[in-house]
């Protein structure tokens, strides 16, 4: 993470409204992950994850088909998400009562992979969005310590009393991608318990990587994911429109050293390649906020009663590295002749313009979501074969 990695994350504050001004001192002492209150999703209850995902599916000639969706209560292995920022507490850290916005993203995120893995999101004392206003995610300063050793109590806890050696998904975004990468690279990377990792999904974040290698940067021995057949790997990427390639001062694309790249793995093509991916975006705004207008998915306007819509044949993917940095290019085949809208929503906006140092960030895990969970499907069958068992 880049030193203007903070100062351009200033930003959410127009998208949440905090307030600079902390009312509470940085909270002190261990949650209690056996208390079912500090999880937002757990296996066999109604919580954050039970959740309606139906999805209107928009075609380009304007019809709209309803798509519906069902959680497995018997999924083969676990997911464990750590969500972004998206807290809007007036404090360094969030507090421990998670909010609309904390249950927005977990829906949009990660409530659609329990048609493959069980899930858990504890609650965590995140880096607020005003935290993030005055420079406290910067690597090593108290309030991000405070933040990661909630990860890593709930992750200690759910491997005591919830994994029974079963295979498990990592999954985060943004500031939750910066605390799993601390869990992989303290707690995971070369030690035991890595033989358990289906693969970490890594988004909105720049994982360093050596140029024209997998592994050797941020990690050890968890290399970057090739094939649906690799497990104990990493997805990662930023998205970036290609019409808006990253900036000079991109937040995303590049990291430090000169033999180092941003790592890039597109969960549509592993092997490479352009093709299209299979987004599930939100009908009314973005993960983090909702929006008061509608945006119009055709035209003439139609009503949508579903909280998401797919997009097939609109858009595709393709990792790239260029001399703007390495990452997801998206490319939208938008037609205007179509009765279907030709563009997307999902950027970062300030003073009512986008801003391109973001890139699409808001929205990189909706983008390629259903690649994601039929990623985690087929990498699940492999792991199990691999441990002996069945897909």
């Amino acid at each position: 993470m880049g030193p203007g990695f903070v100062a351009v994350l200033g930003v959410l504050a127009s998208i949440a409204c905090a307030a600079p001004i902390f009312a509470q001192a940085a909270p002190q002492g261990a949650n209690d992950y056996n208390d079912g209150k500090n999880w937002l999703c757990r296996p066999n209850r109604q919580d954050a994850c039970a959740v309606d995902l139906s999805t209107t599916i928009v075609s380009a000639n304007g019809t709209l088909t309803r798509e519906e969706w069902k959680a497995n209560p018997d999924a083969p292995v676990d997911c464990f998400y750590v969500y972004p920022t998206v807290s809007s507490d007036p404090t360094p850290n969030s507090d421990m009562e998670p909010g609309p916005e904390e249950r927005r993203v977990i829906r949009s995120q990660v409530a659609r992979f329990s048609s493959q893995c069980r899930i858990y999101a504890p609650v965590y004392h995140q880096v607020t969005v005003a935290g993030l206003r005055a420079g406290f995610l910067k690597r090593g300063s108290p309030e991000r310590t405070i933040a990661y050793n909630d990860v890593r109590d709930a992750w200690n806890y759910y491997l005591q009393h919830d994994n029974a050696g079963r295979g498990v998904v990592l999954v985060g975004h943004s500031q939750g991608s910066f605390m799993l990468t601390d869990l992989i690279h303290n707690e995971i990377d070369g030690k035991p318990v890595q033989s358990r990792l289906v693969s970490a999904i890594l988004l909105g974040m720049s994982l360093a990587v050596p140029k024209g290698k997998d592994v050797g940067g941020a990690f050890q021995h968890v290399a970057l994911c090739h094939s649906t057949a690799d497990t104990g790997c990493v997805i990662t990427y930023a998205a970036f429109r290609a019409t808006e390639p990253p900036p000079d001062n991109a937040l995303f694309g590049r990291v430090a050293g000169d033999n180092m790249m941003a790592g890039c793995t597109n969960p549509a093509a592993l092997a490479g390649g352009s093709v299209e991916i299979h987004a599930y975006l939100n009908t009314a705004g973005h993960p983090f906020t909702e929006s008061a207008a509608p945006f119009a998915w055709v035209t003439p306007a139609q009503s949508i009663d579903t909280p998401f819509v797919s997009v097939p044949g609109l858009l595709t993917a393709r990792c790239v590295s260029n001399e703007h940095g390495s990452y997801l290019e998206v490319t939208i085949h938008g037609n205007p002749a179509d009765a279907r809208t030709s563009d997307i929503t999902g950027d970062v906006v300030a003073n009512g313009k986008p801003n391109p140092a973001w890139g699409l960030h808001l929205i990189d895990v909706n983008l390629t979501i259903g690649n994601l969970v039929g990623l985690v499907r087929d990498q699940a069958k492999s792991y199990l074969l691999r441990q002996g068992g069945r897909p």
